[in-house]
């Protein structure tokens, strides 16, 4: 597969990015481009996969680093109990005790699971996963985390 880019998924369960035959690239100093899949295999961790347009190694080359999005009408909707980072991206995050730890900023992925940066005072990466998350509440766009203030 001359021009094969490997790809990494995030999703939830991480074949079903393959799902979607179209896809936006992000490139990370800025841009994005549409982009048609072409042809996929997947490796049970992975996918090397072939776009429209991207036929040699350089090409290829070109995306390293970049981010896929599909389009949120693509998607299909949350279910219960569960939520796209993106739409908690804002909310206010307080640890068990009431206290204000700061604002989710974003998420990051890291090898022992996924992380929210949060920012007041002081900039915490805390962990976006139970036991730690206890709680989201969409109304009052708060997160609830069992996390010491003073960490």
């Amino acid at each position: 597969m001359h021009g094969a880019v490997k790809v990494q998924s995030y999703a939830d369960p991480p074949r079903s990015l393959l799902e979607h035959r179209r896809w936006r690239v992000r490139k990370p100093g800025g841009g994005e481009e549409e982009k048609e899949v072409v042809q996929v295999q997947w490796d049970g961790h992975g996918a090397r996969v072939m776009l429209e347009g991207v036929t040699d190694r350089d090409a290829a080359e070109s995306l390293r680093d970049c981010e896929i999005l599909i389009e949120r009408a693509a998607r299909p909707p949350a279910g219960h109990g569960e939520h796209y980072r993106e739409d908690l991206e804002g909310f206010a995050v307080r640890n068990i005790e009431g206290v204000s730890l700061g604002t989710l900023q974003y998420f990051l992925d890291a090898p022992a699971g996924p992380l929210m940066v949060v920012r007041a005072e002081r900039e915490r990466w805390l962990p976006a996963s139970p036991p730690h998350l206890k709680r989201v509440d969409l109304e009052r766009r708060e997160i609830e985390v069992d996390w010491p203030a003073d960490f």
